[in-house]
């Protein structure tokens, strides 16, 4: 499997927040069965996701899917990356959301054992270089769930 490094991203995201992004869709995929975010919004000092889900999470609820990505992000995984044939790729990964003019060929990134997906964005290289995981707000509307966070100093309390 090559490194993330060796495979030319196409879009220029703020890595350490993008990669977040992945570890907290696997997250919700895991903690509500609901599919990862199509509509988001990836910055380096803030970033949003929307979910759709049947009935609006508790704060508990939220503030367990924060320490989960933190937990994943303290493990330390190494997110790599690599290029497949397309009709290889859909045998492991759900490419729904990739057009057709995407092409033959598609870039899955792992971050470790816990989240594969197809992705053009940058990447860290180990989760520890993103920092700690905090939700800055949400709210819930019409079966959105849109979530709001931003990543702090490891140190930070």
């Amino acid at each position: 499997m090559a490194n993330q490094d060796s495979l030319e991203p196409k879009k220029d995201y703020y890595a350490p927040m993008h990669t977040a992004e992945h570890i907290l869709n696997q997250t919700m995929v895991r903690v509500f069965g609901c599919a990862r975010s199509k509509t988001n919004h990836i910055e380096k000092n803030k970033s949003k996701c929307d979910y759709f889900l049947p009935s609006a999470p508790t704060a508990e609820q939220l503030q367990e899917v924060e320490a989960l990505v933190n937990d994943v992000i303290d493990r330390q995984l190494p997110v790599t990356a690599e290029e497949m044939p397309r009709d290889v790729a859909e045998k492991s990964v759900d490419l729904s959301s990739l057009p057709p003019e995407a092409g033959d060929t598609v870039r899955l990134v792992r971050v470790g054992e816990y989240d594969v997906c197809p992705c053009i964005g940058k990447h860290v290289q180990n989760t520890r270089e993103i920092g700690r995981f905090k939700f800055c707000s949400w709210d819930y509307q019409n079966g959105r769930l849109r979530v709001r966070f931003k990543l702090e100093d490891k140190n930070a309390a």
